[in-house]
């Protein structure tokens, strides 16, 4: 366009008009590396809401978040996984097991090779441990503790919570290291449950149940504990001598409609800075330059769900909805969702 032979008003619009061109066409040809616009939605479980509610701006001031908008889905791990199956939209998402992960894979909504990087498609570890009143009044230390009558247990419903399973299988492998036989571990695990006054259905939400003055002890993760007395909870927490490593796993969608933003989003949690503030929330940062081990000491008997079997064997095995010998003990103790 020849702006010199249009007449002046006529002339100044259509400058306008090309220079408004020009920087959209800037804007969408960096848009993919450089963040741009874009709309990512994050699904994830729900104890690490707060962490994301820091994160996420954190990652809008970076280069590759520019103009990117973040929408959070936050809730039970085995309910998101399955909503996102179900239809909900996804771009990123973080569960509390895998096999709520793999799960998506199986559908074909997330790359078989999801976990092939340094950290195994891990974001953050934790540990089981027990929340108890301040000051334990109880006195409860190990295991054992928890089958004592009287003690009032507090774990998520493992028919909904990925927080669940891991607690309970921390149970049942902490029985294993003490010497006792699958079939006196799962009559532990038994016991255990016996004593549970309440499973709420999420991790957050029985965090929530025993903040709020339900039961004596709660069976969680050592990052909600430490979150809790971050929150000026009155709160202490054990760890017991033997449990369990939690590891929570992360993925982009393999079809997202914003690929690029949702890798990108991926690779900034990884961070320094991102795993530094995983850490201030009390989770274990896998990048390990960034763990405190005065902050993360390692339990004395530390084991993993690989020592078990692995999720998908130990997932069959126990959680199965109709042949699962765990959730035959909750459906014998009355405990709905199986």
């Amino acid at each position: 366009m020849n702006l010199r032979r249009l007449p002046r008003p006529v002339a100044s619009l259509a400058a306008v008009v090309s220079v408004l061109a020009l920087a959209v066409g800037c804007s969408s040809a960096g848009g993919s590396s450089a963040g741009g616009s874009g709309k990512i939605n994050l699904v994830a479980y729900s104890t690490p809401q707060e962490v994301y509610e820091e994160l996420i701006p954190e990652f809008a001031k970076t280069e590759a978040g520019k103009g990117v908008k973040v929408s959070t889905s936050f809730g039970a791990s085995g309910a998101q996984s399955r909503a996102v199956v179900a239809g909900q939209p996804a771009d990123v998402v973080e569960f509390s097991l895998e096999t709520d992960l793999t799960r998506l894979v199986d559908e074909g909504l997330v790359s078989k090779d999801w976990n092939k990087n340094e950290y195994n498609g891990m974001l953050t570890d934790s540990v089981v441990v027990f929340i108890v009143r301040k000051d334990n009044p109880k006195n409860i230390r190990s295991w054992s503790d928890l089958t004592k009558p009287g003690v009032k247990v507090v774990t998520p419903n493992p028919f909904s919570s990925g927080s669940a399973r891991w607690n309970l299988m921390a149970a049942y492998g902490a029985a294993l290291k003490q010497r006792k036989s699958p079939d006196e571990a799962l009559a532990f695990v038994k016991s255990v449950l016996k004593n549970t006054v309440a499973q709420p259905e999420s991790g957050s939400k029985a965090t929530a149940a025993f903040t709020s003055g339900t039961g004596d002890v709660l069976i969680s993760y050592e990052n909600e504990a430490l979150e809790a007395q971050r929150a000026k909870q009155d709160v202490d927490y054990v760890i017991p001598d033997q449990t369990l490593l939690i590891e929570n796993p992360v993925a982009a969608l393999s079809k997202s409609a914003n690929a690029e933003q949702a890798k990108a989003f991926v690779k900034y949690l990884y961070t320094e800075q991102a795993q530094k503030t995983f850490a201030e929330h009390g989770y274990r940062p896998v990048v390990k330059s960034v763990l405190d081990e005065k902050k993360f000491p390692t339990p004395k008997q530390l084991f993993t769900i690989r020592d078990l079997g692995g999720w998908p064997k130990v997932a069959k095995e126990f959680f199965d909805t109709k042949t699962g010998s765990i959730t035959k003990i909750e459906n014998e103790l009355g405990v709905s969702g199986g």
